[in-house]
């Protein structure tokens, strides 16, 4: 069974750091675009920044703002999105998706993806 499975959410403090990650399923991220978003109360989606796994190189606001990183663990298959600094409202649920892309380039983040997680809660105090 194809799934994707995000870890690591859960209370954060002001200006403390979390590590999700993002783990494939059934599939290997290889060829892939992986993507996170998030999605506060009464608020639309967000996309935060997107990896493409085969060469690491990265896109979306968050690869600018420097507060928000991703990396991949190709032996492990795996996509890490490291949050530092954090604030009360990145309290959000975290999901990450993934989508089949050809070579390693990653222009910008994709809009549609094959497959989604079911997220991951981040809750930070203040």
């Amino acid at each position: 069974e194809v799934q994707l499975v995000e870890s690591g959410g859960g209370l954060g403090q002001a200006g403390g750091s979390l590590r999700l990650s993002c783990a494939a399923s059934g599939f290997t991220f290889d060829g892939y675009a992986i993507t996170w978003y998030r999605q506060a109360p009464g608020k639309a989606r967000e996309e935060l920044s997107c990896i493409n796994f085969r060469s690491g190189a990265t896109a979306g606001a968050d690869s600018r703002r420097g507060r928000f990183t991703l990396s991949s663990d190709n032996a492990r298959n795996i996509v890490y999105l490291q949050m530092n600094g954090l604030k009360p409202e990145d309290t959000a649920v975290y999901s990450c998706a993934a989508v089949r892309v050809l070579g390693g380039t990653i222009p910008g983040c994709p809009i549609e993806h094959d497959y989604w997680g079911q997220g991951t809660q981040v809750t930070v105090s203040s």
